[in-house]
């Protein structure tokens, strides 16, 4: 029995043919017969029926032996990234959601041209759940109905339904029951009507879910003429096998399916390259790590003729998916898709010499050109293979065209591209262990030189095709994605669980029910809840079942384009160019001259812009210090409401404009990042909440708003509210960082009431706390109704006298998160150090500069996410050959390599070195034992940037990381005085150190925007 296996790329159409009786792992060939390429046509359709034919033809066997057809392809992904008008359609967004969400709208962060082709209107319905399951409302039907006739009045026959926390509607309870509701309507009117439910494409964080599942509608009827066309080629082949198609983690899906779900097809090119590698090296079966025969990492590198493709095998023989969001044609979304690094590196890379006889190699390539253009074949440019002839390590073209190239520029070129692989290889690493290099692709002759920490090196048969032997090895996968409550009950007997219905879930998609393993397993601790609530990922794949028999598939529902079969092999109109098709209104910067830009500043008050915006919010994500919560859905809202209010309508004032009695009001969002990721609120929770205090106390005006802490998603919750209330936001917060309660405020440090305070929600519930007997008693009471409240509400403190406000405010802070963020764009416009920029502008030490090698999380019996990371150095080619004048000078005497141990309870707490032959010790979810040499702790801020300048939170961190730990002095409210350093500093959270400055740095005062550029 056979199977064959297509993958179309930009360039080449490849195909394979495999003998499932003979893929022995002992074979040279692995049951590979046959392997072809063939350029790939306008159409795709013909081009993959000339590889198959070839394939065919020359192996002469009979098509009753076929047992599938698996093909990737980049069809559907390419209608997106090029926003190609002629291949997608309007698409109306339908939330389940009750009152929530509405604080950030479908489509608010896709570019522009995108969004106009797409974007087809909103409706917000009753429906969705909370995090445990409750229903923050039952569907309505009535409201179903009128929003499908009003769908079609609009002529939009998509829709995307996207319920809160559908993810974790397991029953099916809310999208399923109102897209059957939804097609039955539609089926009564005799029109066609397609419903893409959320739940099947991707996990939590509705924003980025509901992203995939928009895009996913948009390409439906394209998906649908692709899947036609390879069906009708098929036919026309007399092939009566099934067809598949490959997905973006390996996997295989019917092309029925595929139709349906075109998105979880956009990265199988790259996955299909990353398992054929692994199957072809007899690396394909899961692995078992704490084996000392297969406890190597491996990594597979894809060269081809101007780039090189690194990616990381899991031990299940699936590439390592990448973590967080993945934008897609400029969308921000989250789904499966491959973990891959893409370096300048191929056979056609150029070859420079400099002045000085300096070899640089790439990112330059001649491309496709490289037979005509290279030297050994006749041309007049220097390449790596041109290299790797003059080396003596291949035999191609011409050798004599290569030998006045001196020994000194191929040593040179080669020192070069091992340098470029060293890199990459030590970026993709997974873990400490040696590395296995699986090396495929057309361009792997530049592979010459052995690289640092790799034990083995593997060119494994057909490694040219190894993208079309991926595709027909696929295998069929099942997950599961829950949040189950860990405390008190039989963690292993939920993970059990959990698989069993993973393993259900591969043999129902066809997996043969005698192979399906379970191959991955993930455990995500919640942030905020206390009774262990967990995030639990499994995954089980299995070989596809062997069908008794076969035929083609029916074609899938849905009008014929045309009503001409033939005519959709046709090949497509010229696409309109569009100068705006990647251009997007969430990064303004992109507009201005970062150089010479200057905020608005009049009369003592900062008229905040869009780019202002956009600076904060990288500002406050560092100021975050790891917690703090996601600025972006923070900056969403703030964009938003400064462009319905006009520029004008937000305003930032200095403290010391405000009088002494005139009263500045608070206003933050309480509770879980994990909830209000997906239970987006509707953007009335804060001035509900502040304006149920106001009346309790009686207050009938106010003079500003201010931020209860600047670090994170709260540094940006104040300015929605200025626009809404024509009010100011006041330059400063009440931590000068994040926190992980309320108790941190620094006027409740020195004893002014957060009482009376109010909580609120979406759905309208307000709890008041009039009067707790301390603070650490009233985060209590306020935690206990966040929860019941689901985890996702607003909190207003006690407003507060100019007066206070003026002694007790960390001043300036929303200018410190502007210069933070502007400093950090400028070095990336102008290609200089973001280090050097930070604090050419502000005080602080590049504290240390490595890779995350380990990372442990528990959840505190407080709710906490605690846990500790550790850091080690770069290798000496990985630094940066000038190091920051800004690093600080390491207090350890001896010349042993350290490591840095970041112990966190949400936020970063200290930073500590460590010798590199130390192993930490667990960190439990009760207190920290400190290790070490500490070189920074609490109340100072000690922020983790990521290779870009971002900052990286405590949820985000994982092995591999290239990161930058920065230190920054904190506010002497916090330093100054015994009582600050007792709630911020080291005794609160038990590190069993005393506070030191960081780097000896005395705190002088942050930069105001105001006072900068306010004068004449």
């Amino acid at each position: 029995m056979y199977r064959i296996g297509v993958d179309v790329g930009g360039t080449n159409t490849d195909c394979a043919l495999l003998s499932l009786t003979q893929h022995d792992p002992t074979s040279t060939s692995r049951g590979v017969l046959r392997s072809t390429k063939t350029p790939t046509t306008p159409d795709i359709t013909s081009g993959i029926t000339t590889a198959i034919s070839t394939i065919l033809n020359e192996s002469e066997i009979p098509h009753s032996q076929l047992l599938s057809i698996n093909i990737g392809t980049t069809h559907f992904v390419n209608a997106v990234v090029e926003a190609d008008s002629r291949r997608l359609s309007k698409v109306a967004v339908v939330r389940l959601c009750g009152p929530s969400t509405r604080h950030v709208p479908p489509f608010s962060d896709y570019p522009i041209h995108l969004r106009s082709i797409i974007d087809g209107g909103t409706w917000y319905l009753d429906g969705g759940l909370e995090i445990d399951g409750r229903e923050i409302f039952p569907l309505d039907n009535d409201q179903i109905k009128t929003t499908v006739k009003e769908v079609r009045e609009k002529g939009i026959s998509k829709i995307a339904l996207v319920g809160v926390f559908s993810p974790l509607d397991h029953d099916g309870i809310h999208e399923e029951k109102c897209k059957s509701l939804m097609l039955e309507i539609a089926e009564k009117e005799g029109w066609q009507l397609d419903v893409v439910c959320s739940r099947e494409i991707g996990g939590l964080g509705l924003l980025e879910r509901e992203n995939a599942t928009i895009l996913n509608a948009a390409i439906l009827d394209v998906a649908r003429r692709t899947v036609r066309s390879f069906k009708r080629a098929m036919r026309k082949l007399d092939l009566k096998c099934p067809l598949y198609l490959t997905q973006n983690d390996g996997t295989l899906c019917g092309a029925d399916e595929a139709a349906k779900l075109p998105i979880k097809t956009f990265a199988s090119g790259p996955t299909n390259s990353m398992t054929g590698a692994a199957f072809l090296a007899g690396l394909d079966k899961p692995r078992v790590l704490d084996d000392s025969a297969s406890a190597n990492q491996v990594l597979v590198i894809d060269i081809g003729g101007t780039t090189t493709d690194i990616c990381a095998l899991l031990p299940s023989g699936f590439p390592r998916q990448a973590p967080n969001f993945v934008e897609v044609g400029g969308v921000r979304t989250a789904f499966s898709m491959p973990d891959v690094l893409s370096v300048g590196l191929g056979g056609g890379s150029l070859v420079n010499v400099g002045e000085n006889g300096e070899v640089n190699v790439g990112p330059g390539s001649v491309g496709h050109y490289l037979t005509t253009k290279a030297l050994v074949f006749g041309g007049n440019v220097m390449t790596s293979t041109d290299i790797v002839v003059a080396a003596g390590q291949e035999e191609i073209g011409d050798k004599k065209a290569v030998a006045k190239i001196s020994n000194d520029v191929v040593k040179g070129a080669r020192k070069s591209i091992k340098r470029i692989l060293q890199k990459a290889v030590e970026d993709m690493k997974v873990s400490s262990a040696p590395v296995t290099v699986l090396l495929v692709g057309g361009g792997s002759i530049v592979y010459m030189d052995t690289l640092d920490g790799v034990a083995d090196c593997i060119i494994p048969p057909h490694h040219d095709s190894a993208n079309a032997v991926g595709a027909a090895i696929a295998k069929v996968a099942g997950e599961v994605d829950l949040i189950e409550i860990l405390d008190g009950v039989d963690e292993a007997a939920i993970v059990e669980t959990a698989g069993k219905a993973a393993i259900e879930a591969a043999i129902a998609k066809g997996a043969d029910p005698w192979d399906v393993k379970i191959v991955e397993i993930e455990k995500f601790p919640l942030q905020y809840v206390s009774n262990k609530a967990t995030r639990i990922k499994v995954k089980a794949i299995g070989r596809l079942l062997a069908p008794a028999g076969g035929s083609v598939n029916a074609l899938p529902n849905g009008p014929e384009i045309n009503g001409d079969h033939e005519a959709e092999d046709s090949e497509e109109g010229e696409k309109s160019p569009s100068t705006e098709s990647s251009r997007t209104l969430t990064k303004p910067s992109l507009d201005i001259d970062v150089t010479t830009y200057q905020p608005d500043v009049r009369n003592g008050i900062w008229y905040i812009s869009e780019a202002d915006l956009e600076f904060i919010c990288c500002g406050t994500g560092i100021m975050g210090t790891g917690g703090g919560g996601p600025s972006y859905l923070a900056y969403l809202v703030a964009l938003d409401a400064l462009r319905k209010g006009g520029m004008g309508s937000m305003r930032v004032i200095s403290p010391k404009s405000l009088t002494d009695n005139g009263l500045v009001c608070f206003g933050s969002w309480y509770g879980a990042p994990s909830v209000s990721g997906e239970r987006i609120p509707n953007g009335m929770e804060i001035p509900a909440a502040i304006d149920a205090l106001n009346q309790i106390l009686g207050v009938t005006d106010f003079q500003g708003l201010l931020a209860d802490e600047i670090g994170g998603g709260n540094g940006l919750a104040t300015f929605p509210q200025s626009v809404h209330y024509d009010r100011p936001t006041v330059d400063g917060d009440l931590m000068g960082r994040a926190y992980p309660s309320m108790e941190h405020g620094t006027p409740y440090v020195y004893g002014h009431p957060i009482t009376p305070c109010v909580m609120a929600d979406a759905k309208g519930n307000v709890s008041v706390v009039m009067q707790s007997e301390s603070n650490a008693r009233l985060e209590k009471m306020l935690r206990a109704t966040c929860i019941e409240l689901g985890l996702n509400t607003s909190i207003v403190g006690r407003p507060l006298p100019g007066s206070a406000i003026k002694e007790y405010v960390i001043p300036n802070t929303i200018s410190q998160s502007w210069y933070l963020g502007r400093a950090i764009n400028l070095a990336r416009r102008t290609k200089t150090s973001f280090i050097d920029a930070i604090f050419d502008v502000m005080p602080g030490k590049l504290l240390f500069e490595g890779k995350v090698i380990d990372v442990r999380r528990d959840v505190s019996k407080g709710g906490y996410t605690v846990g500790r990371c550790l850091i080690a150095p770069l290798a000496d080619d990985e630094a940066e050959s000038k190091p920051s004048k800004y690093l600080l000078t390491m207090p350890t005497s001896s010349d042993e390599k350290h490591n840095l141990v970041i112990p966190f309870q949400n936020e970063y707490l200290s930073a500590s070195l460590v010798p590199a032959s130390h192993t930490p010790c667990s960190t439990c979810s009760d207190g920290f034992q400190q290790e070490g040499e500490t070189i920074a702790t609490v109340p100072d801020l000690i922020s983790i940037l990521g290779e870009d300048g971002e900052a990286i939170g405590s949820q985000e961190l994982r092995y591999g990381l290239k990161v930058k730990v920065i230190g920054m002095p904190a506010h002497p409210l916090w330093t100054g005085d015994a009582r600050g350093l007792k709630v911020g500093g080291p005794e609160y959270f038990g590190l069993g150190v005393e506070w030191k400055a960081v780097g000896g740095l005395e705190y002088k005062g942050v930069r105001s925007v105001l006072e900068e550029f306010g004068k004449a």
